[in-house]
This record gives structure tokens, sequence and C-alpha cells, in this order.
């Protein structure tokens, strides 16, 4: 085995990269893009207060971010997620956007919040 097998670099997790493809290689298509959007999702609600010490940890510069990107993975996905995890997915999308428009001092106007381009207005 060579030093390169033996020892991960800084920041890698333990295994070696042959171990964290065949990882990869066993999660299915919809399950991995579920798993990353429940991901951005729940940092998207951490961002706009939704936690129990929200105060401390809401961002709207973070979340409008985070938001943008979790509404073109659903909306580009969709598809072939099929409805159940779509809807789930649209329904938690709508949920942070509806957050992010309470806890802005200033409401962006319908159509321009986060993630409207690619869902239309929330309201």
């Amino acid at each position: 085995m060579s030093q390169k097998d033996q020892e991960p670099g800084p920041g890698a997790p333990a295994g070696t990269s042959d171990d964290a493809a065949r990882d990869l290689a066993d999660v299915g298509a919809v399950e991995l893009i579920t798993t990353v959007s429940v991901h951005l999702l729940s940092a998207a609600a951490l961002r706009c207060g939704l936690a129990e010490d929200g105060e401390d940890l809401t961002d709207l510069d973070e979340a409008r971010t985070l938001i943008n990107a979790l509404a073109g993975l659903v909306t580009a996905a969709a598809p072939d997620l099929g409805d159940t995890h779509a809807r789930a997915l649209r329904d938690g999308l709508r949920s942070v956007q509806l957050a992010f428009r309470e806890a802005s001092a200033v409401p962006d106007r319908p159509g321009d919040g986060p993630g409207e381009k690619y869902t239309g207005a929330v309201t």
C-alpha cells in the first residue's frame, strides 16, 4: 500500500478515496439530492432565526444564499424526485421563504425574495 493510501490529507475523512467513491456509488441520486436539500433547508432555517437560540444564529444574507441554492436545486430536480419527495422539499422551501420574509426588517417585493425567481412569488 502506498503512503497516499495510508494517510488521508488534511481535512479528509478517514479511509481511502476508493472507499469514498464506493460509498457515493451506493447512494442513489434521489437520496443524495434529498439529503443535500435537507442540509440546505436546515441551514437556511437556522439563518432565518428558526432555532431555539434563533437570534444568535440569524444571518439573512447567508439565508438568502442558502434559499436561492435550495430553490434552484429543488426546482431543477423535482421532475426526477417524484411527487412525494418534491412536494416535501417544496413545502420546506416555502416555509423558509416565508420565515425569511417575516424576519426581514424591509421585506422584498413579491417575486424578489430569495428563491422566488425559481418558485414564483411566495405569499
